[in-house]
């Protein structure tokens, strides 16, 4: 590692007993050059704060953010991206789940020309196959639906040069799905593996509807194939509805003695095209429900007090 600032970007909430640990393990790689470690607190009720305080008033590269209440881990992201001052900055998860030891193998990636340099995990401890499956299924969804290639098994474990974080800072859109955003500038990308372990203590704060709604979130911000979709299923429900008209009345004039409805057929199509027409709606609104935060223009985080910064 050369004489240049590192920047550590730590977005957490309710991690009190993984703060210790995660500082421990930190020091030693960063001791060597210049660094600066931003915790930024996502409106923790533990004693995550006043943790990172007492060690920022011991070590001043230790800095804090604070949000008055939680907005959300892409916010916390995007709170430390505003305030980071090093040449190459690293975000990492408080949980220990990601490896801080693989950091200098980033550096050495950035330092040979990468603009990005993805943590990319090549094995899961401690998961459950429902756990796996989702992931997997996550970005097969979303690299299906989006018009822009998002790489899989990586989560905001990764580096980006100054170059991508001025970029971002640049963006006047609510970066509400960075990886996507990240993926979108094309920047000269290289990749480090890992073992992924168990998390270190506490639970896990994206569970299966959290995930499925942050899916939504990186489908509708970089693609309108959804919306597209929704039309061809119109399509497809009108010629359908329009071939069963003329297939009845062929019937009717051939055997005006068999045309008897029935309620099974009737129902049927009445709930394919019921649930259609909602799905369509559902879509229409998720687009509009962007649209609508980026018109309001408030601001995305409220920070509460800041230390060392």
């Amino acid at each position: 590692m050369n004489n240049f600032l590192l920047s550590i970007i730590i977005p957490v909430f309710n991690e009190e007993q993984n703060i210790e640990p995660l500082i421990k393990r930190l020091i030693p790689i960063l001791k060597d050059s210049p660094y600066e470690i931003i915790f930024v607190d996502d409106g923790s009720k533990d004693k995550t704060t006043s943790i990172v305080k007492k060690h920022s008033e011991k070590n001043k590269n230790i800095k804090l953010i604070s949000f008055y209440r939680n907005f959300g881990h892409q916010m916390a992201l995007t709170a430390g991206y505003e305030v980071a001052r090093g040449e190459c900055v690293i975000t990492i998860d408080a949980d220990l789940q990601d490896p801080p030891e693989i950091i200098p193998q980033m550096i050495e990636k950035w330092q040979k020309g990468a603009k990005i340099v993805y943590a990319r995990r090549n094995e899961r401890q401690g998961e459950n196959f429902f756990k796996k499956f989702t992931a997997t299924a996550f970005y097969e969804l979303i690299n299906l639906l989006s018009d822009t290639p998002i790489p899989q098994e990586v989560g905001d474990f990764r580096l980006l040069d100054r170059q991508v974080v001025n970029f971002l800072k640049n963006l006047r859109e609510r970066p509400s799905f960075l990886r996507g955003i990240v993926a979108w500038g094309g920047f000269p990308t290289e990749f480090v593996y890992f073992k992924r372990d168990k998390r270190f203590s506490g639970q896990t704060h994206y569970g299966f509807f959290k995930m499925l709604n942050f899916a939504l979130e990186g489908i509708t911000s970089f693609s309108v194939k959804p919306l597209r979709i929704a039309t061809y299923f119109g399509f497809m429900s009108g010629i359908f509805g329009f071939l069963g008209i003329i297939y009845e009345l062929i019937r009717k004039a051939i055997s005006p003695e068999s045309f008897v409805i029935g309620w099974a057929g009737l129902f049927t199509a009445i709930m394919f095209i019921g649930g259609i027409q909602l799905i369509t709606i559902g879509i229409i609104g998720e687009y509009i429900g962007k649209i609508y935060q980026e018109v309001q223009k408030r601001p995305r985080y409220i920070i509460k007090e800041k230390r060392n910064l």
